[in-house]
């Protein structure tokens, strides 16, 4: 209870305070909620305020770019006026170079107007035209100082071409100062080359410069050798350059050391008296040989260097002076400042001399090889055993060099071994074509030339060699082809061209190989593959003409009427004329092919067509069912004149006491001649006779003929009787 009494006490006291605490706690809000209302109400008439004032500083600002925007034109307007009135005052006092800055500031000015998108004002276009007719007005005085300075006097008529047509050419160059000793472009020069370059037009004055300078007196200077090149000085004039053209003489062609002679005073004279002007960061004569070198270098070597290329590569260390000249020439250029890189074209065609003397070499060769291929292939030299191919003697490889004591050694042994007979690897005597004499000696000398040259040299010149042959291969054929089946003579020639080549071929490249660089050396310089398809050639060529000789002997026979009834005169006359008409034939082929084809050729070649005749008048008697004794006396006269004048048409040789010889060899040559004769014995025989060569199928005429093949012939020789049925039981 006291406890409780302590505490409702306490209570009592607490409560007043308590009470007036929370009075308060209401006061402070009220006087919160005042203030909160104050704030919004003077941030509502701050931002009313600054609204007010930016849009017041907006105002004053744009007022403020307006008028410094009108200040700056002002100023632009006035640099304008400003350098267009100094322009027009150095122009007037040929201050060209002053002249051309000031309009470019003027330029300048009127640029930066246009770039404040006020080009609608017509004050702008105003200002426009104004600067370009000042701008016009100084390019004519320029242009017409440059005409002052630089003049060209070109003829009025021109000659149709040649070095004529430059006759009297002249350039005319104002006079140069004289500073350091040495000759310069006049200042007055000068200042128009700056001006012109700062008004954007030196390019288009010196391109076209360029070009007349290029087309009437640095490319003709090079193309012609008769036109000489003038230096003079005229009082009130100035240096002229002038163009002559002489007699012409003998050359042709300039020597490099007289283009560059002539070329060098050219460049030089414009270097003192017109180009030795800094334009920039360069010179301009560096303009000038940028748009120049590309066309004077190609002129110079097409139209010379290509021309003093040597033909023989012995000429070749003289040339050295060729490109030691051209090394000077570029040099000079390089001191004048026309040229700016270190190696040219011009300097790299000179020391590609090797490659160059390669190309031009095997050109002329082919065409040389082309034009003996299409010559007249009737003009024949004779070869004999004994001839040989004219090869050069070459040094030996170093590889090959043996000592004394190695050669000593070889000699002991090979002492006793075999050796191959004198007449081994030797062409037999034949007549060939000068031409492909000729075409042989060009081959060698090619390749002479290979020996000793650099790498790539020495594979162009011996594969242009391969071509040659391939070319003979592909082109002979086909040019000469109607005369090679036309006449048998050139036939003939042609079988010997091609065994002609295809002998000396098998061992060319072994002459050469040793002395050539890799990998010629190692194998690759051979002929040898080309060896078949030559022989081939040449016996293709003449088993042609053979079968059109076969085909007119088979046609001259065919009128023989097959050689029946020659009882009657007009079918012997139709049979004995065929014969003679094929033992001329044959005689006029002997004749035609004597001492041109190798005996052995010309004898399988006559034996060939001699047997085709006679196994075409044997298998037509064959034929004959019934041959009356008059018949069969007819066709042995007829036979019998093959038999003795068919060995006549063997005459290979020109000497005819030496022909006999091969004459009685012509059953070696004629397959079927031992048949044709039995046939003549038989015409005649009677029928004891025939049984007695038959002798049971042991006699000669069983050698020839089989027994159904005799049987035939005593049928149509004899009439049926006892003796030949008889004689027919023998015949087995």
């Amino acid at each position: 209870e006291e406890v409780c009494d302590m505490i409702n006490k306490k209570y009592s006291e607490f409560l007043p305070n308590l009470q007036a605490s929370e009075d308060l706690m209401v006061q402070i809000d009220t006087v919160s909620k005042e203030m909160e209302a104050l704030k919004n109400c003077i941030e509502s008439e701050v931002q009313q305020n600054i609204h007010v004032a930016v849009n017041e500083y907006l105002k004053l600002k744009q007022q403020l770019e307006k008028n410094t925007m009108i200040i700056k034109m002002l100023e632009h307007l006035k640099q304008f006026h400003s350098a267009m009135e100094d322009s027009n005052k150095a122009l007037q006092e040929k201050k060209y170079v002053d002249a051309a800055t000031h309009l470019e500031k003027a330029g300048k000015s009127v640029d930066s107007l246009k770039d404040w998108k006020t080009s609608q004002l017509p004050l702008l276009s105003s200002l426009s035209s104004e600067l370009t007719v000042q701008r016009e007005n100084l390019i004519y005085h320029l242009g017409d100082e440059w005409k002052r300075l630089v003049i060209w006097r070109l003829p009025s008529t021109k000659e149709s071409a040649g070095p004529k047509a430059f006759h009297k050419i002249e350039l005319v160059l104002s006079d140069a100062c004289i500073k350091d000793f040495e000759p310069k472009p006049t200042p007055l020069l000068c200042s128009v080359l700056q001006a012109l370059a700062i008004q954007g037009d030196l390019q288009n004055k010196i391109k076209l410069f360029s070009h007349v300078l290029l087309k009437n007196m640095l490319k003709p200077l090079v193309m012609y050798a008769s036109l000489e090149l003038t230096l003079s000085e005229q009082q009130g004039e100035g240096t002229i350059l002038g163009l002559e053209c002489l007699e012409e003489g003998n050359e042709e062609r300039s020597t490099p050391s007289q283009v560059y002679k002539k070329l060098l005073l050219v460049l030089k004279t414009l270097h003192s008296h017109l180009l030795d002007v800094s334009i920039g960061d360069k010179k301009l004569s560096a303009i000038l040989g940028e748009l120049i070198w590309e066309e004077v270098s190609k002129c110079i070597i097409h139209d010379c260097l290509v021309y003093s290329i040597p033909t023989n590569s012995s000429d070749l260390e003289r040339y050295n002076s060729v490109i030691r000249e051209t090394e000077v020439f570029e040099e000079a250029l390089k001191n004048m400042e026309y040229l700016q890189d270190d190696s040219t074209d011009l300097l790299k065609y000179a020391r590609d001399v090797n490659c160059h003397f390669a190309s031009k070499k095997c050109r002329d060769v082919i065409v040389a090889a082309r034009k003996l291929m299409t010559s007249k292939m009737h003009n024949t030299v004779k070869i004999s055993p004994e001839s040989k191919l004219r090869l050069p003697k070459l040094p030996p490889p170093s590889s090959e060099v043996k000592t004394k004591q190695e050669v000593v050694k070889e000699e002991v042994s090979m002492e006793n071994s075999k050796q191959l007979s004198a007449c081994s690897l030797r062409l037999p005597a034949c007549r060939i074509s000068e031409s492909v004499q000729q075409l042989m000696e060009l081959a060698v000398n090619t390749l002479c030339e290979a020996v000793g040259s650099s790498t790539q040299c020495a594979l162009q010149l011996f594969f242009t060699v391969r071509n040659i042959f391939q070319l003979f291969y592909d082109v002979v054929p086909t040019y000469h082809k109607e005369n090679l089946l036309k006449f048998p003579h050139l036939a003939a020639v042609q079988h010997n061209n091609c065994m002609y080549l295809a002998h000396h071929l098998l061992t060319l490249g072994h002459h050469f190989r040793a002395h050539l660089p890799q990998p010629l050396s190692e194998g690759v310089a051979t002929f040898v593959d080309m060896v078949p398809g030559f022989r081939k050639l040449g016996a293709q060529c003449f088993l042609a003409q053979l079968n059109v000789q076969r085909a007119e002997l088979i046609e001259r026979l065919s009128t023989a009427h097959n050689f029946c009834n020659l009882d009657d005169e007009d079918n012997y006359i139709a049979a004995s004329k065929a014969v003679r008409q094929v033992i001329h034939q044959l005689k006029q082929l002997g004749t035609v092919w004597q001492d041109v084809l190798p005996v052995s050729i010309y004898c399988k070649a006559m034996g060939n067509l001699l047997n085709t005749a006679i196994t075409e008048i044997i298998a037509k008697i064959m034929m004959l069912e019934d041959i009356s004794s008059e018949d069969g006396e007819h066709l042995h006269t007829l036979c019998q004149t093959i038999i003795e004048e068919g060995p006549l048409v063997f005459i290979p040789l020109a000497e005819e006491n030496k022909n006999k010889k091969y004459q009685e060899e012509v059953p070696l040559y004629v397959k079927k001649w031992s048949t044709f004769k039995e046939l003549v014995i038989v015409l005649r025989a009677n029928l004891q006779e025939i049984v007695d060569r038959w002798a049971d199928g042991k006699g000669p005429l069983a050698v020839e003929f089989s027994s159904s093949e005799v049987k035939s012939l005593i049928r149509a020789l004899f009439q049926n009787t006892e003796r030949r049925a008889a004689a027919l039981t023998k015949i087995k």
